[in-house]
């Protein structure tokens, strides 16, 4: 039995559902994968494009090797639609490789949460396009994004 809870818990309404997705949103920003598998049940199962992820000490190993390609890394999140303990979001993040090519990668991911409001499966689906460094569009100072910077819509992405 897990102890561990991450509110806000299914049944999920609007507002959960986007808190949520802002915590996870943070979360990654924060590029600690240590902290990231927090919020995952300790035999979560993920496919993130190719890739099948089970478990936390795979999570882990995953996001470690992903921070340490993508620099600059900087990632929002925008809920599409929920259900009682299911959430489905778009994202796009920013990043670029050691030679300074920059990135914007475009995906969508779904969400299924335990009773504890911990992920027990995560499928996310990602593509990347390459940009201009003068492209970019999250260009706050941080790691997290602040409340007043704009979402996913009002980038118009």
């Amino acid at each position: 039995m897990n102890a561990q809870v991450r509110p806000p818990l299914p049944p999920f309404s609007a507002e959960d559902a986007a808190v949520k997705a802002r915590k996870a949103e943070d979360a990654w920003n924060g590029k600690n994968p240590e902290a990231v598998s927090m919020a995952y049940t300790p035999d979560s199962q993920w496919r993130n494009r190719s890739e099948f992820i089970n478990g936390r000490e795979e999570i882990v190993a995953f996001l470690s090797k992903k921070w340490e390609k993508e620099n600059g890394y900087k990632l929002i999140k925008e809920v599409w639609a929920y259900t009682d303990d299911k959430i489905a979001v778009r994202f796009a993040y920013e990043w670029h490789d050691e030679q300074g090519n920059w990135f914007r990668s475009y995906g969508n991911e779904n969400w299924h949460f335990d009773e504890n409001g911990l992920m027990k499966e995560r499928h996310a689906s990602i593509n990347d396009v390459a940009i201009e460094e003068s492209e970019r569009k999250f260009t706050w100072e941080g790691a997290i994004r602040p409340d007043d910077f704009p979402s996913l819509s009002e980038l118009g992405l």
